[in-house]
């Protein structure tokens, strides 16, 4: 790489965290921070999974594993105070923690309602607000410090699959991403979204089969489904100093499927 675009997408001396880093899209975006040179604190619910995904990606930088239930305010303090011990500032976070929900509208039960609206939106407003200390610690006018919250063009499009919890909580987290980026520029703390089509993911493994693959990619103009690279290039590039001047977006990274209206 040239000194030129090193100096334009290098996270070399950043500390990022990546809730629900261990799998799916948050390991893929693990991955590519910590390629580009970022330590890389990565969260999630099941304490095997993030200890073991951590250390196998410590092969690539720095990785550390902070399990934590961020569905309540009592994991999301813990995990802060986990980050604040650690030492090192926080630079990037990457609310990238999710979870869905699907049932008949006459069925839809409120605890799965409840779960799915937790962990998608109140997540990730409650860990802004409680990382802001560290974040404002970290920015600068040259080099703000940056929030990337993991959407889905289930919040831009009409979506089946009875996933009505989710389709609600991507579009209002980017909705929210909108007036979190006004409010926050002020403190040099930029706020963009990203909305992913179909990747692997445990929300696409019951679509795993040759002709679920199939399925999902005669959605996407593009004709394939995501992978690692597209993640990790799109929040690299919002991370790094090319995407300095860049707040308040949605991007979509779904191969177009939004363009088509429906799902």
């Amino acid at each position: 790489m040239s000194d030129y675009l090193d100096s334009l997408f290098s996270l070399s001396g950043k500390t990022a965290l990546v809730t629900g880093g261990a799998k799916g899209i948050g390991r893929m975006i693990s991955e590519g921070l910590l390629q580009a040179g970022a330590r890389v604190y990565i969260s999630s619910r099941s304490a095997d999974d993030c200890v073991v995904a951590a250390e196998e990606m410590s092969a690539l930088g720095e990785c550390q594993a902070f399990p934590h239930d961020l569905s309540g305010l009592e994991g999301i303090e813990a995990l802060v105070a986990d980050i604040q011990q650690a030492g090192h500032g926080l630079d990037i976070l990457i609310n990238n923690s999710g979870a869905t929900w699907g049932a008949p509208l006459e069925e839809f039960p409120e605890s799965g309602w409840d779960k799915v609206m937790d962990l998608n939106v109140k997540s990730p407003f409650f860990l802004i607000q409680k990382l802001l200390p560290l974040l404002k610690a970290a920015a600068s006018s040259d080099d703000p410090a940056r929030v990337v919250n993991i959407s889905s063009v289930a919040g831009m499009v009409a979506a089946t699959q009875s996933a009505y919890a989710y389709m609600a909580s991507k579009a209002a987290i980017s909705h929210l991403n909108k007036g979190l980026a006004l409010d926050l520029a002020k403190d040099n703390i930029t706020v963009n979204a990203v909305a992913p089509g179909f990747f692997p993911s445990k929300m696409t493994q019951h679509m795993s089969s040759d002709e679920g693959m199939e399925m999902l990619r005669s959605f996407t103009p593009l004709g394939r489904i995501g992978e690692p690279r597209d993640a990790s290039g799109m929040v690299i590039y919002l991370c790094s100093q090319a995407g300095s001047f860049v707040t308040g977006i949605v991007l979509p990274l779904s191969g177009g499927v939004e363009l088509g209206g429906t799902l």
